[in-house]
């Protein structure tokens, strides 16, 4: 999947979830709230603005934890995916 916006920019290819370990696993950090994984932005705050305004649920809004502030949405697919801000 590419970026309407930049269709030669960054790609993100998305596994099928065919093998019989992949629905138990995303399963399980699913019901545990753990992401599937994180991608680091430039301002989570305006990021959670947008992505909300664009319909995006997000499970946890932006927090400040020592180094890092992070925000987690729900990908509508069966995953949580993480955003992060260094300070």
């Amino acid at each position: 999947m590419v970026s309407a916006q930049d269709p030669d920019g960054i790609e993100l290819v998305l596994e099928p979830d065919a093998h019989p370990a992949a629905k138990p696993f995303k399963a399980a950090l699913l019901a545990d709230g753990i992401p599937f994984t994180s991608f680091a932005v430039d301002d989570v705050a305006a990021e959670h603005r947008r992505l909300s305004g664009l319909g995006v649920r997000f499970t946890q809004p932006p927090v400040a934890m020592g180094q890092v502030t992070t925000a987690v949405l729900d990908d509508t697919c069966g995953n949580l995916i993480q955003i992060m801000q260094r300070h």
